[in-house]
């Protein structure tokens, strides 16, 4: 500007007349009068330079708009309403833009109007829209607010320009003094921190891709709080729409109250999301909090007048049950806001601010007791909670991988998004997702999909369909194929699992080392669905980890499996017979899904099992320890059925001569009639006999049908 005008200045001076004539009053002035108009010019552009550079602050006053004394008092009003929320504090400013924006439009060049609005711009969703105004109040009153070098440290600090952020900041301190910078020196500290934080984490982005899941899911209301079957099947989130259960709006917010919605995906696409309705949706805000692996169990957040808390829902067929709050331990007068259970269903994580934590929010832990209750939780401790908010915990089906958002560990902003894997019972510390999932704005309610593939997340995008949005993040790895190796044994009496090599398309990353079984439970003869119980059992410990129920409506399971175990899985319903599967998946085995319908038969004379977690030493008719649960299972099977008289029958692979076959058949049969005698079951009840390779019910030209030949089974002779 100061350039422009001295050019100014030299082209008038090139436009003064130029003579060496001795000029008369009425042509020429004299050079003395010809110098001051120079100086007198110089003077008037040198005026007007300085007052086009720097604005000048217009304060709202008649003297200032004499032409527009309407518009004026329409002006004062928005100013004055806007001022009422104001006041109130910082969850109010975003009710104060609107008023404040139409003054504005009346009067743009007021420097506390433009600071106000700047300010309150942080508390939104559209914290950037901040910077312009923040920019125009400076300009127009360098002394507008002492904190003005604080908000324009975060607008930068938002729009990643770390340096000039640290810049801010450090003005800022530097205004600071006694008792003042007693009380701010740390968080703006800890702000200067995240933007070196910042700076690192930029520098190393991690691979994903980031989509918005679509108009099926979001709309021009803010979703948030997604939580997510193990399998991706079924998503449940949190909205604030129009078509709220009651209609209200809130009128601290003027925005609709909170409501649960619900999605399901097919064929890779997300259905039109639903209201999810009562008994869960109330007049009153409604927020999802955690959702179990199998789906069937929702945790959802009610505020109780100020003490938010956690209440427990159930899919009972296609209807949830009323939410039910939780024990006196997990839900306290203290604000308990999200929660995750663990693959087994023992072990509930949640999120609490009450007394004796680490910091302003910590997670803890509550493991079931003997009798199936909730029992006193502990705070999780270091290295997870800091001396700063924790929130948003997410327990994978792994067992063994949280995720969760925190202030503090090294924070790019607000909150980000952490990951901890839990190694010899201690939890590592925890590693920042890293840049674009994180930014320097709030990050939280993170949930991920089993296979470790696809996360879920709410933010806000200028490209969005609302304020805020559920967006899938892609986590891309080698871009080669890889080979996997699968080992499903799902049979009894093996000597070795079967192997099954699949060759995958191009992976995006290393798969969670789970596996997720799933199915449909039926009738064999109707076919129509079944709840049952299911019993998941480590054959190793012979012990009970975890019991789940299908649906009652659709058969529906859905069972975590993590790597590195032989499970026993037993399906149990009224007035059938027990159904057993064994599956040992290896430590190294990645993420894979099997699908396993099972159909129960009816407990009828001639209705014949494979007892499929029956173990003996290879080659031998000596029983395994991991056979007990099985054994046990029968033992009960026959003691609630007083009257049942069975046939135990053993079966081998081709294999081998006929004469050692049929010996080795009839001898693993006898081994169980023994044990069942031993305890308790009378001898007149079972009968034993071996088919040696007799009764193939599969090919033994592969070592897949030889395992599923290698059984052992029992039939009903009598009821």
């Amino acid at each position: 500007m100061v350039d422009s005008c001295w050019l100014l200045v030299v082209r008038n001076n090139k436009n003064q007349p130029a003579t060496n004539q001795q000029p008369t009053n009425n042509q020429q002035p004299t050079t003395s009068n010809f110098i001051n108009m120079i100086r007198l010019k110089l003077t008037i552009i040198a005026f007007i330079c300085l007052t086009s550079t720097f604005a000048q602050n217009v304060e709202f006053t008649k003297d200032n708009f004499k032409n527009d004394k309407d518009g004026l008092k329409e002006a004062k009003r928005n100013i004055e309403a806007g001022d009422d929320f104001y006041k109130q504090g910082e969850v109010w400013y975003k009710s104060a833009i609107e008023p404040y924006l139409k003054a504005n439009a009346f009067n743009p060049n007021n420097a506390m109007l433009n600071f106000k609005i700047g300010k309150s711009y942080f508390n939104t969703s559209f914290k950037t829209r901040a910077l312009p105004y923040l920019e125009k109040a400076l300009k127009l009153d360098p002394n507008v607010d002492p904190q003005i070098h604080y908000l324009f440290g975060r607008a930068y600090h938002l729009n990643l320009e770390w340096d000039k952020a640290i810049g801010e900041y450090n003005k800022f301190l530097s205004i600071l003094k006694g008792d003042e910078l007693e009380l701010l020196g740390d968080d703006v500290k800890k702000k200067i921190q995240e933007c070196n934080n910042g700076k690192e984490l930029v520098k190393h982005p991690v691979r994903v891709f980031i989509d918005n899941v679509g108009p099926e899911v979001n709309t021009k209301y803010p979703e948030y709080g997604a939580v997510i079957s193990a399998d991706e099947s079924v998503m449940i989130f949190t909205s604030r729409r129009d078509n709220t259960t009651g209609g209200e709006i809130d009128p601290g917010l003027n925005e609709y109250f909170e409501d649960i919605y619900l999605s399901s995906k097919k064929d890779g696409k997300w259905s039109v999301a639903v209201n999810i309705g009562p008994p869960i949706n109330t007049k009153g805000h409604d927020a999802t909090a955690g959702l179990s692996p199998d789906g069937q169990t929702l945790y959802v957040y009610i505020d109780n007048g100020g003490d938010g808390n956690i209440y427990e829902c159930n899919l009972k067929g296609s209807v949830w049950t009323k939410p039910d709050k939780m024990n006196k331990y997990i839900d306290t007068d203290a604000h308990e806001s999200t929660a995750s259970l663990s693959f087994d269903e023992r072990s509930l994580y949640f999120v609490s601010n009450r007394k004796g934590g680490l910091g302003d929010r910590d997670i803890y832990i509550s493991r079931k007791d003997e009798k199936n209750r909730w029992a006193k939780p502990l705070n999780i401790g270091v290295p997870i909670n800091t001396q700063y908010g924790e929130e948003g915990v997410f327990i994978h089906p792994d067992g063994k991988t949280m995720y969760f958002s925190s202030q503090g560990h090294n924070s790019m902003g607000g909150y980000d998004i952490f990951k901890s894997t839990l190694v010899n019972g201690i939890w590592t510390e925890p590693e920042n997702l890293g840049y674009p999932i994180n930014t320097a704005d709030d990050d939280v309610f993170f949930a991920i999909s089993a296979s470790g593939k696809h996360g879920y997340y709410s933010s806000f995008n200028a490209s969005g369909y609302g304020e805020k949005d559920i967006y899938m993040i892609t986590f891309l790895g080698d871009e080669k194929p890889m080979v996997m190796n699968n080992e499903d044994n799902l049979l009894a009496s093996a000597a070795e699992p079967v192997k099954e090599r699949v060759i995958a398309a191009a992976v995006e990353i290393k798969s969670a080392q789970i596996t997720i079984l799933k199915g449909v439970i039926t009738d064999e003869k109707t076919g129509q669905p079944v709840e049952a119980a299911i019993e998941l059992v480590d054959n190793e410990k012979n012990e009970v980890i975890a019991n789940f129920n299908s649906n009652s409506t659709s058969g529906k399971y859905l069972v975590s499996l993590p790597s590195g175990k032989n499970y026993g899985i037993a399906v149990k319903a009224e007035g059938y017979l027990f159904h057993s599967e064994n599956i040992t998946i290896p430590a190294s085995a990645a993420y894979q899904e099997i699908v396993k319908d099972i159909a129960l038969k009816k407990i009828e004379i001639g209705t014949k099992i494979v007892l499929n977690n029956i173990f003996f030493d290879f080659d031998k008719a000596t029983l395994r320890p991991e056979s007990t649960n099985e054994l046990e299972r029968l033992i009960k099977l026959l003691n609630d059925m007083p009257t049942l008289k069975i046939e135990i029958s053993g079966h081998t692979d081709g294999k081998g001569s006929a004469g050692y076959n049929q010996v080795l058949s009839e001898s693993r049969a006898k081994s169980v009639v023994d044990y069942l005698i031993s305890h308790g079951i009378k001898s007149d009840r079972l009968t034993f006999k071996g088919y040696g390779l007799t009764q193939p019910i599969a090919t033994n030209d592969t070592e897949e049908g030889r395992q599923l030949n290698r059984r052992t089974e029992f039939k009903i002779m009598s009821k």
